[in-house]
């Protein structure tokens, strides 16, 4: 008598990996879970679990939970940095393209909340700040600087102290972008009404000339 050939059980399917740039998976995975649930409940595990790979895998990337927020942060700061100095060349490096970059900052915070609550939430400068980090939180500082010296320079912002003037102008558009990001300007157009009138005030302060180039 001939034997029946047995069904092969189905095989489970393994769970595929498809992911070509496994740092960047990994990124959003914890740009994602910053975003709806915070810092604070960022784990490794987690975000490995929600990427599917081993931790073999995740820690050939980063090595700990604060290797994973400074790479947050220096890409946060990166694309800042970019955002700034487009706004800048864009605007012909003249008074409109110094609003143009404060406009930019309100809207990278807005656009990119979890990489904002990160670069300067504290998360990663309690010890000594990754090289590259602190390179790229530098360049997005000195793009406001090297605007005003050179607005300075064609006599049209006051010539106080061009980093002190850059911090004060760095602190109305942090709390704007703080005041968006954390929902307190819930009703439509006030963070752009805000905005405006904050760099309105400020060019006044610091004595941009409307009617320059």
């Amino acid at each position: 008598m001939a034997l029946s050939k047995r069904a092969a059980a189905p095989r489970k399917p393994r769970r595929p990996y498809h992911h070509g740039n496994l740092r960047r998976a990994l990124l959003d995975a914890a740009l994602d879970t910053i975003r709806v649930q915070g810092v604070d409940a960022l784990t490794l595990r987690e975000i490995g679990t929600q990427v599917g790979v081993s931790r073999t895998a995740l820690y050939r990337h980063f090595a700990d939970k604060r290797a994973l927020l400074s790479a947050v942060a220096t890409e946060g700061f990166r694309t800042l940095r970019e955002q700034l100095v487009a706004a800048w060349e864009e605007g012909n490096r003249g008074p409109g393209a110094f609003r143009a970059m404060g406009a930019a900052y309100v809207h990278f915070a807005v656009a990119n909340p979890a990489h904002y609550r990160v670069m300067f939430g504290g998360f990663v400068h309690q010890q000594a700040p990754d090289p590259e980090l602190a390179t790229e939180a530098d360049g997005a500082f000195q793009a406001l600087v090297d605007a005003l010296a050179a607005l300075q320079a064609d006599g049209v912002v006051r010539g106080d102290d061009t980093v002190l003037t850059a911090n004060f102008v760095w602190a109305v558009v942090h709390g704007v972008a703080m005041l968006a990001i954390d929902g307190q300007l819930p009703e439509p157009g006030r963070v752009e009404e805000l905005m405006q009138y904050a760099l309105e005030r400020l060019a006044t302060a610091i004595g941009v000339d409307a009617g320059a180039r």
